[in-house]
């Protein structure tokens, strides 16, 4: 008698399986121990630890730099001379 082979769960992550484990770190940038937390904290939904880490990632993300207001932007715009002028008095050898 034949009996058939468990097929693994597609979307559901096998911690013994190292093959698979390597796999889904790579693909989201993960260390073992973070996706090891991920997976405690969360559950062993592949699609559930992908948006964990993208939530992850967002919020390491930098603070932008202080940008200065449009209208200091502006004021220093207006007092620099235009680059045509720039070309006109330049000298020529």
């Amino acid at each position: 008698m034949r009996r058939s082979i468990p097929k693994p769960i597609r979307n559901k992550l096998d911690l013994t399986d190292r093959v698979q484990m390597r796999l889904v770190r790579k693909r989201l940038g993960l260390s073992d121990a973070e996706l090891t937390a991920i997976v405690e904290r969360i559950g062993n939904s592949i699609s559930a630890i992908s948006k964990e880490a993208a939530q992850q990632r967002a919020s390491a993300l930098p603070k932008p730099a202080d940008v200065p207001p449009a209208a200091v932007i502006a004021s220093a715009a207006a007092s620099e001379p235009a680059p045509a002028d720039i070309a006109a008095t330049a000298p020529t050898s």
